[in-house]
């Protein structure tokens, strides 16, 4: 997984409590919720989408404030 950082990504981290990745095509919406649920993160919503270069992009949404930054510092992007 590749933490994004781009203008939209951060604006969807402050004020929408969502982060924005790279998964590989194999990874399901559920296999990314388990995948945060298994590190003590409650994930309120998992949505994803195929860029035209063919890369799997998701963004999740977790329930809890402030919980982006912290996964977003953890995967190693802020």
């Amino acid at each position: 997984m590749m933490l994004l950082q781009t203008e939209k990504a951060l604006r969807l981290l402050e004020q929408y409590n969502t982060i924005t990745i790279l998964v590989p095509r194999e990874y399901t919406k559920s296999k990314i919720k388990e995948f945060f649920e298994k590190k003590g993160y409650k994930v309120k919503k998992v949505n994803t989408l195929i860029t035209k270069k063919g890369l799997k992009k998701a963004y999740v949404r977790f329930k809890e404030e402030g919980v982006a930054r912290k996964v977003a510092e953890e995967l190693g992007g802020l």
